[in-house]
């Protein structure tokens, strides 16, 4: 028994990457297309990486979609006009300028431009104060004449 079960775990490990693999398309112009198109859709998981460089589930779903798309003789465009409809604009790289990524296009500039403005106001107030003196205690006035009067005697 224990036979069978080490044939079979070597079995899997060899056939798992086979089957982990993704469907690839006949035709290699399409299958270019599809990695292209793949590297302009942004993983909704990963969020900094493509579908086409992210090891989620779901970018896998979402290159399978694309090359199912493609294989259907959709365009490039209905092809991300399906996925927007489905995941919202943030799903491409390169989102549209229209009012619902206003943020995504000004937030940036907008944050840079307010921070500046904070640097600026906080350095010209920062400029026109003028310095706080504090007048010294008897005490530190007492020790302040100490240490003049030993560097005067050793000098």
């Amino acid at each position: 028994m224990r036979r069978v079960l080490a044939v079979l775990a070597v079995l899997w490990l060899g056939l798992a990457p086979a089957l982990a693999q993704e469907v690839q398309l006949a035709d290699p112009k399409l299958e270019q297309r599809a990695r292209d198109l793949s590297r302009e859709i942004r993983c909704v998981v990963c969020q900094s990486q493509s579908v086409a460089d992210s090891d989620a589930d779901i970018a896998k779903e979402v290159r399978a979609i694309i090359r199912e798309q493609i294989g259907a003789g959709r365009s490039d465009q209905e092809i991300r006009d399906y996925l927007v409809a489905r995941y919202g604009d943030f799903v491409l790289f390169d989102p549209p300028f229209k009012t619902s990524t206003y943020a995504l296009w000004i937030g940036p500039f907008a944050i840079l431009v307010f921070a500046a403005i904070g640097v600026a106001i906080f350095f010209r107030r920062r400029a026109q104060e003028p310095a706080r003196v504090r007048e010294l205690d008897p005490e530190e006035q007492s020790r302040v004449a100490r240490l003049l009067n030993d560097r005067e005697g050793g000098a």
